[in-house]
């Protein structure tokens, strides 16, 4: 059964993944970044926020983040780099709330700062949370079929074959995560049956 929505959604606030905001050139490693633009867009509602975001990454691995939206002071968060298994740098967001190190930072509707989704505890919950199983694997197959598609035609596939830039171990993970949504469905459609028709399904 679909949770209660009492708690406030995080899809429905603004996100800050500090990966996505490097691979898009916003914040640079190992240097300082001038001030750039950012704006928050809704695929119904448009633009739902905008901003200006600053950062300063030293080669040290000790740095810092400013975000500040539209007649709002801004906000600092720190910043820290770790060393990978494989040689060169992850770095991460320090939570304001909490201090753990965390990739994503979460800023709920009606929240005045981000923090990581742990800070925000029991008043918010993911957007699948709010749904039952059956429009959860539903939005889990949609979400594997956008990662694998690439230039394909989606009405052409169900389970897109894998990208050539992709490993076989990661394309076999989102193969079997596929047909556990779809046994998931098949369930949903059995048990739908067997209520119509009175009979009990194990």
């Amino acid at each position: 059964m679909a949770r209660n929505r009492q708690r406030v959604c995080l899809q429905d606030g603004l996100k800050l993944d500090i990966n996505r905001l490097a691979r898009n050139c916003l914040i640079r490693c190992g240097t300082d970044t001038s001030a750039h633009a950012i704006q928050w867009i809704n695929s119904h509602w448009g633009e739902v926020a905008r901003g200006v975001l600053t950062s300063n990454m030293t080669p040290e691995g000790q740095g810092w983040f400013t975000i500040g939206l539209a007649g709002e002071d801004c906000q600092r968060i720190a910043l820290v780099a770790r060393r990978r298994h494989f040689g060169g740098r992850q770095w991460y967001f320090s939570c304001p709330k909490t201090g753990r190190l965390v990739s994503v930072l979460w800023r709920p509707p009606g929240a005045r700062w981000f923090a990581s989704r742990q800070a925000w505890g029991r008043q918010v919950a993911y957007q699948s949370q709010f749904q039952d199983a059956t429009a959860r694997a539903h939005l889990g197959q949609r979400r594997i079929k956008s990662r694998l598609i690439e230039k394909l035609d989606p009405d052409e596939w169900e389970l897109p074959p894998k990208p050539k830039w992709m490993r076989w171990n990661t394309y076999n993970r989102y193969e079997a995560k596929f047909d556990h949504y779809e046994a998931v469905l098949d369930h949903g459609c059995a048990a739908l049956a067997a209520k119509l028709t009175g009979l009990k399904i194990f």
